[in-house]
Formats: C-alpha cells, structure tokens, sequence
C-alpha cells in the first residue's frame, strides 16, 4: 500500500458514515520530508517540524510559544508526553502521534470533534507502530 493510500483512505475517511472528514492530514518523516499529505495540508516550514519534534523529546517545549504548523499557531492541550500532541484552534485543531519513523497528522474543524480526529490520526499510528514503521 502506498503511503498516500494511508492518507487517503485511512486519515481522510469518512467519519461514522457520517460524510464528515478530516479538513488535513499528513505523514512527514522524522526528518521533515513529506511521505504522503491530502491537497489541503499547509505548506510547513522545517522549524516547525523541528518545534514539534523537540516538543516530543522534551514535553511541555511548545506550550509557552504554541505549536506552528503552516503558519498557523495552535494553542497546546493536553496529549501524551512523547506519544501525541493536540492543539487547538478556534473551533477546530490538530492531533499529531509519533511512530518510530514518522509524525501522523490530522487537521479538523467543526464539525469533527477533537476524539473524531484523535481516534482517526492515533489508530494509524499505533498500526504502523505495529508494523516497526
């Protein structure tokens, strides 16, 4: 399966049958080079990556300055220290797992709710955790 596959078919999904979908999502390598990403995933700039990847080794990094992704700054809520990261915006926001290779994002906005997008983008993850990726 391509990695596009993945993003296609198992990040933007339809939601619960419900024709609700994810608004962005991507899988970048640890090392910030994109692996697949839906049409709509903001153009990000390295230092980004960087913040976030630092932010996993080191939880709590990107609360007092937010998580940038795009241009975009998310207000950091509670995730998993050094699993997952949530950010949220306005009424929408961000769920990022990482995997032993890669960084799973999700982007939504209403009406997707933070657990849609959470169960959607920490699914994935933990399956290509599984698989050693």
């Amino acid at each position: 399966m391509s990695w596009q596959t993945y993003v296609d078919d198992h990040l933007m999904c339809d939601i619960d049958g419900q024709g609700q979908h994810l608004s962005a999502a991507a899988i970048v390598g640890h090392d910030g080079s994109v692996w697949a990403q839906s049409s709509s995933f903001p153009q990000f700039k390295a230092p980004e990556i960087a913040g976030i990847l630092k932010d996993f080794e080191e939880p709590g990094h990107l609360a007092p300055t937010g998580l940038h992704l795009g241009g975009t700054k998310y207000m950091v809520i509670q995730g998993e220290p050094g699993v997952v990261i949530r950010g949220k915006k306005g009424s929408g926001g961000i769920t990022i797992k990482k995997t032993g290779q890669a960084l799973v994002f999700g982007v939504y906005e209403e009406p997707v709710t933070p657990g849609q997008c959470n169960m959607i983008v920490e699914r994935l993850g933990d399956y290509l955790i599984d698989q050693g990726l």
